[in-house]
């Protein structure tokens, strides 16, 4: 609106170019749609990579597994070139008549499919469902503000540490079937931090890619775990639920295409997040981690290597080593 209309915009401005009646709001709409839902990047073209709107082939489907793409080249034989550029599918296979080609769409989860095209896939090795975590600035003046919050003497040692390798205090991951990202790890053994692990000693001294310490270790998971069951409860129903309206094929059937979409969306997410939910907790009972009076760092930055994990144990040697940024295996 600002750019578009009022005394100053462009519209006013330059209204042969801007028409009013052909400038508004639901085209712009329509537009973007158009733009989000059927562009295509070509990254050989002469003039360099570009979006562009290229008839018939914003047809074909997507399919996750698919290595098929399009791109632009020279037109001409494999010797003379005209000088033109034509866009090109290079199929990723042979290919039977009639038989349909995929190309893959990038590596989205359902929540974009379905928001950018339209669709979410039953099977998607790319779905994935955001979990939020934080943390939250518990510093002396924020608890004695707030009744029922505890202060935590490092909250601002953690913020300022935050701020200086250029991360937020509230951060989104991505949780997938059969994973969860290395750097939400990283994030919440931070967030977990105590006194009684650090000693005094700074938190830049402390190698965050691998575990502190059984009792940070099991706070990090266990606060995942409720993070999860957290995004589960904000659904209006369950997963069962929506399984039986699935089911229920003449019911079904009456939704709008978007209102099915949207369904079986909700559903995989679900399954999703339980699916993490049980990873999450078989894996605290086979790293002995649901037992009361775990272990603390004391401030030891060598890491600890919990039960079932086969790396080893990194020596005080090593440690230094690594630090001065020496080659760390000896042999």
């Amino acid at each position: 609106n600002d750019l578009l209309a009022g005394d100053d915009g462009l519209i006013a401005k330059f209204p042969n170019r801007f028409p009013a009646d052909k400038f508004t709001y639901d085209n712009w709409v329509w537009a973007f749609t158009m733009l989000f839902s059927r562009a295509i990047r070509l990254r050989n073209l002469r003039v360099g990579e570009r979006l562009a709107m290229v008839p018939y082939a914003d047809l074909i489907n997507h399919s996750a597994f698919s290595g098929a793409f399009i791109d632009a080249r020279e037109s001409g034989d494999w010797l003379f070139k005209d000088g033109n550029e034509e866009v090109i599918l290079y199929a990723d296979r042979g290919y039977r008549q009639m038989e349909q080609v995929y190309i893959s769409y990038g590596q989205k989860s359902n929540a974009e499919l379905l928001l950018l095209y339209g669709f979410a896939l039953e099977r998607n090795p790319y779905n994935s469902v955001d979990v939020t975590v934080s943390i939250a600035p518990r510093t002396a003046a924020v608890a004695a503000a707030n009744e029922g919050i505890d202060e935590d003497p490092m909250a601002q040692e953690k913020i300022d540490f935050l701020f200086r390798v250029g991360r937020e205090q509230t951060v989104d991951f991505p949780c997938y079937a059969d994973r969860y990202p290395v750097e939400m790890l990283e994030y919440l053994r931070l967030m977990m931090m105590t006194s009684e692990d650090t000693r005094g000693k700074p938190l830049e001294e402390f190698d965050f890619s691998r575990t502190i310490s059984p009792a940070n270790e099991a706070a990090v998971l266990q606060s995942v775990v409720e993070a999860v069951k957290y995004q589960m409860g904000l659904f209006p129903q369950s997963e069962e639920a929506d399984a039986m309206i699935i089911k229920d094929k003449g019911m079904f059937r009456l939704f709008s295409y978007n209102q099915r979409m949207a369904v079986r969306h909700r559903r995989n997410e679900k399954r999703l997040l339980k699916r993490t939910l049980a990873a999450l907790e078989k894996q605290i009972r086979n790293k002995g981690l649901d037992v009361d009076q775990l272990a603390r760092a004391e401030g030891s930055t060598l890491g600890q290597v919990l039960k079932g994990e086969t790396r080893k144990q990194r020596t005080a040697l090593e440690d230094k080593l690594e630090k001065m940024g020496l080659p760390v295996d000896l042999r």
